[in-house]
């Protein structure tokens, strides 16, 4: 069984979301400090969460 060329999305099955292109997938650019960004958010949300607490 011979297939043609498939220009569109398959998982797209409504003639309007078959019209639309492919999504394109984001690549985000490596950051290296992204663990140190979020342990520095963390510490800082649970130092407000607790001294509000005992305050």
């Amino acid at each position: 069984m011979q297939r043609r060329l498939v220009l569109t999305n398959e998982g797209a099955r409504h003639p309007l979301r078959r019209m639309l292109p492919p999504p394109v997938i984001a690549t985000q650019p490596d950051v290296g400090d992204h663990d140190i960004r979020l342990f520095l958010l963390s510490f800082a949300s649970f130092f407000v969460c607790f001294s509000t607490m005992f305050l």
